[in-house]
């Protein structure tokens, strides 16, 4: 009942004319995001970080995260009619949406992506509503020691999970706690690493940084990129509603993918997608005919696109009820709501369930709105498509510059966003992953507050923490997943080792 009376309090907050208005810019906004190629929602909410500050927190909130789940339903737009997807997500999506666009069934394949994405999107809704407040009485009983080990645990499965070299994703998260470091220590109060440097007295602006590593970088990237690349495939797409045989063939994957995806969403490192690849890699596992997979089965369309939209509410939990965000978008939106002076954690929902409930309320309308608007709109998203690279690059750049000055009015911050964008587009050309910088960089200070508070409360002994049922848990975990690493790391030597013959034949 509580949980119902909180609903509704968030909808009259929500149905105030600024709070819709900002939910519809950004499930629109979104949508274009994911349909355009090459910018992704990383980049997009970095850029209008600067451009939230100025509004309520909840509106800002309201918007970002509109953008977030508005950008996984246009995705799946690029990766049916062009084969490109619009974001990494809808990635799997190009596999058999593709083909029945080829195959003259594109309004089939748009129809229940949309559709999906709605049922996915509105299952994990649901389900963050209920979850998240137990979840969140029982995190205000964790101590220091087991918010340090859950932290801890955080980064390492986001280096697990998020990228083809866990090598590299463990160099990038040192480097992001290394920055983090930099500027007031926030216990003695005195500065660290940058006393030559007065405008890095309060560490670097996470804003700046991230409107480097996604917005300039990206901007770098694609310019390398030919127009010829993203040609879109000429097809009518008529007949979106989908028919009955449809709608059987994927029922099914919609609701293994809502909770597929919501399962996901809640682990650190997951997200929408390890999600997407997750739910099409079951759906072809149970399929009676697998062989139609990446033929057009509507399947590896339906189950995809219904988890990744359902795994976007599942980050939502750990980043409200513990205060960690398990992917990189959670990460900006943490940075933001700090900016706003707003600290998600244990007790973030029950000190804030207008802020909370707001959200939750706005994300039952988004989808909504997201319905309503993405199967009329196709044939507008078409065109877009066809917007060239080289008018779009050079604004989105100006709105980087112009957002990273608005944050603290400073040439200096342009100047951090710079050198950020550089560093980013050299770690892409490298495959170094930028995810786990950002994820340390954020959860730097808890990382090590939380640490030093462990330190102050077991006398300085670190075999404190196995004396913390939680915590020791934690840590085992982190432990198993980066013995699996190096046990991966030494198998592979021992077989090069092996196939090279320099051991010999004994």
């Amino acid at each position: 009942m509580d949980a119902f009376l909180n609903l509704l309090l968030g909808f009259k907050l929500l149905l105030q004319p600024i709070n819709v208005l900002y939910c519809f810019i950004g499930v629109t906004l979104g949508t274009l995001i994911g349909v355009l190629p090459g910018i992704g929602p990383v980049a997009t909410l970095s850029m209008l970080i600067p451009f939230t500050m100025r509004v309520d927190p909840l509106t800002s909130m309201i918007m970002l995260a509109g953008v977030y789940y508005g950008a996984m339903y246009g995705g799946s737009t690029t990766s049916i009619l062009v084969n490109i997807p619009g974001e990494a997500a809808s990635v799997v999506t190009c596999l058999d949406g593709y083909q029945m666009a080829r195959n003259g069934r594109a309004g089939p394949a748009l129809g229940m992506s949309a559709i999906g994405s709605f049922i996915g999107g509105t299952f994990g809704v649901i389900v963050l509503m209920i979850l998240a407040l137990p979840l969140a009485r029982l995190a205000i009983r964790l101590g220091p020691p087991e918010r340090f080990a859950i932290v801890a645990m955080g980064f390492t499965l986001v280096v697990y999970l998020g990228g083809r070299s866990p090598l590299k994703g463990a160099a990038m998260a040192a480097l992001g706690l290394v920055l983090s470091c930099l500027g007031t220590d926030m216990v003695s109060g005195k500065i660290r690493f940058v006393s030559s440097v007065p405008l890095l007295y309060e560490g670097i602006d996470v804003g700046a940084m991230v409107m480097g590593l996604f917005g300039i970088s990206e901007v770098l990237l694609n310019m390398e990129k030919s127009s010829e690349e993203r040609e879109v495939f000429e097809t009518s797409v008529k007949n979106l509603l989908p028919s009955l045989q449809d709608w059987k063939r994927s029922s099914l994957p919609i609701a293994r993918g809502s909770i597929i995806g919501f399962l996901l969403g809640l682990i650190p490192g997951g997200g929408a997608i390890l999600a997407s690849f997750t739910s099409y890699a079951v759906e072809k596992r149970v399929s009676k005919h697998p062989e139609q997979f990446g033929k057009g089965a509507i399947e590896g369309v339906a189950g995809p696109e219904t988890a990744n939209n359902a795994a976007i509410a599942g980050a939502f939990v750990p980043l409200f009820s513990l205060g960690i965000p398990p992917n990189v978008v959670m990460a900006v939106l943490m940075a933001s709501l700090m900016l706003h002076g707003v600290a998600p954690g244990p007790q973030f929902i029950s000190r804030n369930p207008d802020f909370f409930f707001g959200i939750v309320a706005s994300m039952y309308m988004g989808n909504v709105m997201l319905l309503i608007l993405n199967l009329p709109l196709i044939g507008i998203w078409v065109k877009i498509l066809k917007i060239p690279y080289r008018i779009l690059f050079p604004l989105i750049l100006l709105f980087c510059v112009i957002g990273s000055y608005s944050l603290n009015n400073r040439a200096f911050d342009i100047a951090v966003m710079i050198a950020f964008g550089i560093m980013g587009y050299i770690m892409k050309k490298l495959d170094y992953p930028a995810a786990p910088l950002v994820f340390a960089f954020v959860l730097g200070n808890m990382f090590e507050y939380t640490f030093r508070q462990t330190m102050v409360m077991g006398g300085h002994d670190l075999l404190f923490f196995l004396k913390r049922p939680i915590a020791l848990t934690a840590l085992l975990i982190s432990a198993l997943l980066i013995a699996s690493t190096l046990f991966g790391y030494f198998w592979k030597f021992r077989m090069r080792v092996a196939d090279s013959g320099i051991l010999g034949d004994d």
